[in-house]
Formats: structure tokens, sequence, C-alpha cells
């Protein structure tokens, strides 16, 4: 006999590994058909992953931006939101600290990289406020418009960079971001900052506010329940727009990340598809913080291993990508998988007292 709550994190981690084990073995059968070996090819994406410092760093790297996506869809889900619109928000964040950074040259280290990350977060949360609003007020899912706001928010930041920040150039980007409003690398000549340690701070933040505050306890009843977290005197309306302000702000930090961290700049079109891969990220994570980072840290592996494997076991990318699709749809699946799960596999299962 095992407590409920230790069940159900026992199940979602079983759950979680068979999707990522289904994937990786059908990504197998896939390198054989096309010729390839398999075992080269899965030794390449370990190596690649974990097989040095340099390359530890590359996967860690990686997983920077995913962690704050992720943590956007999971921050939504919590209030029974379903948060699609990371990716417009990324944008925002990013050129808003941008925008900030390049304003104030002069500014110290101390001053100027918390205001622009802040700036970063602020623009982010602004943007996902309006389909917070819309939903709380008129009803319109936030699936669609968070989708419809991606595109938005993409060619808005992209009209305004080409209009008011643009660089002379053919690239559209802005200039160069001080020194001073750059995170410092972590382990030099990997591009690697300390921004991972930013993360990490918002995961625990997070992990503490839900479940030591009020606020986040009404937000996390809101998400159970719209109707009986009413009864209990929440107002949900308000929680739903709080939500998608979290989650926006998340979202935005990803985006000020790869300008603070990694590109010192903002650039059109940056964004490889952070935002949506940071979905596969909450539902691998089980839409909890510290589950999260972990989600994060596997499809870091995966896409820096997937360089690696290109490289070395001459898989092409095209073969790559539907490998890493994959994953992304296994896990993006797990009540199939559960399904199998629970067929095979009957646990006694008790209340907590």
């Amino acid at each position: 006999m095992i407590g409920r709550k230790t069940y159900i994190r026992f199940s979602d981690l079983i759950n979680s590994l068979i999707a990522i084990a289904i994937a990786l073995f059908l990504g197998a059968l896939l390198i054989s058909v096309s010729g390839y070996s398999v075992a080269n090819a899965y030794e390449s994406l370990f190596t690649g992953a974990f097989g040095s410092f340099y390359n530890i760093a590359q996967t860690l790297l990686q997983m920077i931006p995913l962690i704050f996506t992720g943590l956007s869809v999971a921050i939504a889900f919590q209030c029974g939101l379903f948060n699609i619109g990371a990716e417009g928000q990324m944008y925002w964040g990013a050129l808003g600290s941008a925008v900030v950074a390049i304003a104030f040259p002069e500014a110290p280290p101390v001053v100027l990289l918390p205001i622009s990350l802040l700036a970063g977060a602020a623009a982010g949360g602004l943007w996902g406020v309006i389909p917070g609003y819309l939903k709380a007020r008129s009803g319109a899912h936030e699936v669609v418009t968070t989708i419809m706001m991606n595109y938005i928010g993409i060619f808005a930041t992209t009209f305004l960079l080409r209009t008011f920040f643009r660089e002379p150039g053919p690239i559209d980007q802005t200039r160069m971001i001080p020194e001073a409003a750059r995170f410092p690398e972590l382990i030099p000549y990997t591009r690697l900052t300390w921004a991972i340690f930013v993360g990490i701070g918002v995961i625990l933040l997070l992990d503490l506010f839900f479940k030591k505050t009020s606020l986040g306890y009404d937000l996390r009843a809101v998400g159970e329940s719209n109707g009986v977290a009413e009864y209990a005197g929440i107002n949900p309306k308000k929680m739903i727009v709080i939500s998608m302000l979290l989650s926006g702000m998340a979202a935005g930090l990803a985006g000020s990340t790869m300008v603070l961290g990694v590109l010192h700049r903002f650039i059109t079109n940056f964004s490889p598809g952070y935002g949506f891969v940071g979905i596969a990220v909450a539902v691998l994570g089980r839409n909890k913080p510290w589950g999260v980072l972990l989600a994060a840290l596997l499809f870091g592996a995966l896409e820096a291993g997937g360089i690696s494997m290109q490289l070395f076991a001459k898989i092409p990318m095209d073969l790559m990508t539907i490998i890493q699709g994959l994953v992304i749809l296994f896990v993006a699946a797990p009540y199939l998988v559960q399904r199998v799960w629970q067929k095979n596999v009957t646990i006694s299962v008790c209340r907590d007292d």
C-alpha cells in the first residue's frame, strides 16, 4: 500500500519514461531502415549532449529558453488555461530587453542587467495579459487568441525593429547591447552564461509560490474547478488575468535571456520554435516547476546531441528532426501512454491521512 501522492508521482515518472523510450525506439527503427547505424547514431547523441564539459555546456545552453517557455505553459495550466502564445510573448520580451539595454548604455551592470531582464518580463507579461483579459471578460478561448497573437507579436516586433531600432545593414537586427547588460559567461567559450541560475531561481520561486502562498492556492483552485473556487470566495476572472500575466512574464524571460546572454541584440526570427517546444516541456514535466527543469534538460540534450548525430553519425537533418518530433509527439500525448500502462499494471492505492 502506498500513498496517493507517491503513487501519482511514481505513475507520472513511469509514463514519461515510457513515452521517451517509445519515441527513441521508433527513432531507432527509422535510422535502421534508412541504412544508418543505430549504435553510432545514439552514441553520437549521448556524446554530443554529455560527452565533455563543452558538450554539457551546450546542452545547458539549449535548455535555458526551454525552462522559461515550459514554465510559461505550466503556470497557465495550473489555472486551467492552455497558453499557446509563449512564442509571441518571448519575442516581446526579447525586444523589450534589447531596447532598454540600448537606451541606457552608461548604466552600471548592477543596474542595467536587472532592469533589462525585468523589462523583458514586463513586455512578455503585458502581451500575455491581453488573451487573459479577453478570456475573463468575454470567454474568448485562450487557445485561439494566443495562437493568433503569436503571429501578431512576431510581426509587430519586426515592424517596430525595422521602423525604430534597426541597425544599418542587410540583417534586421538592433545594434549590440552594451557589455553592462550582458550575462557573464559561466564557462568560457561556450556561450553558457549565468542565466541558467536565473532559470533555476524562477523555478524555486514558482514552486514556493504554488505551494506556500494563498495566491498560488487560489490559482490552482480555479484550475481544479471554476465553480468550486467561486463558491469559496475566489474570483476566477481575476485569477485568469493574473495567471496569464505570470505566464507571459516567464515567456518574456526566455527572450530576455537569449538577448542578454547569447545574441547580445534583438534579431528577427531568432527563435527556432522555443515557445512551441515549451508545450512539450511542460507536458513532460507534468506542469510542475521542477518537472519542467528535467524536461528542459532532456530537450536540451536532444538538440545538442542532434548536432553531433549529424556531424559524426552522418544522420540527415530531416531524419533528426523526425526523431525529435517523435519525442515531442509521445510526451504530448500522455494519456495514451497512461492507458497502456494502466492495462498492464494494477497498484493498490490508499488515501493520504
